[in-house]
């Protein structure tokens, strides 16, 4: 049996709000830990716009008559977790680097999760939520642009703390770079 425009839609939507909620929780962690404080406000700053935008896409899915699956946000939350695998080994002067490099990917998945909302709504003729899924795309990106700034003067912080044995990180060991 074939599925309705809307009820593809609703799909989408309840995958994309499964995931934010999943990020949320991941940025709420990743601002507690790491010892960059620039970098620790942005995870918070990002968990709150996170909030704000499943809370739309929640708003969404109801006036289409659909409600959040708890199915689809427990298997988000628990493959959520994954990422953080690629840590291990790590050292833990370098989590803030590593917890960056993870929120740059999960921006750019979303920016294709919102790409393939949007256009599935345009192609439904419902363009509520393509225009939604085109401004949280927007803020998604801006985001993406943010981490990947921040990236560099973390990943040299850590370097020089590793090398140093220190804080003090270069400055201590008279090197440059």
């Amino acid at each position: 049996m074939a599925e309705t425009s809307t009820d593809v839609i609703k799909r989408y939507l309840e995958d994309a709000i499964a995931a934010e909620k999943s990020f949320e929780t991941q940025l709420q962690g990743f601002a507690a830990e790491g010892d960059d404080p620039v970098a620790k406000a942005a995870f918070h700053q990002h968990a709150l716009e996170t909030k704000q935008q499943y809370e739309r896409l929640t708003a969404r899915l109801q006036s289409l008559g659909g409600s959040t699956s708890g199915v689809k946000s427990f298997l988000a939350h628990v493959f959520g977790l994954s990422p953080k695998a690629a840590q291990l080994g790590h050292e833990k002067e370098e989590r803030t680097t590593q917890n960056l490099m993870i929120a740059y990917a999960v921006e750019n998945s979303e920016l294709a999760m919102y790409e393939a909302l949007a256009t599935v709504a345009e192609a439904a003729g419902d363009s509520q939520t393509a225009a939604l899924a085109r401004d949280i795309q927007a803020e998604e990106k801006a985001t993406a642009e943010k981490v990947w700034a921040l990236i560099p003067g973390t990943a040299v912080a850590s370097f020089e703390r590793l090398i140093s044995g220190s804080a003090t990180g270069a400055a201590a060991t008279g090197r440059t770079y």
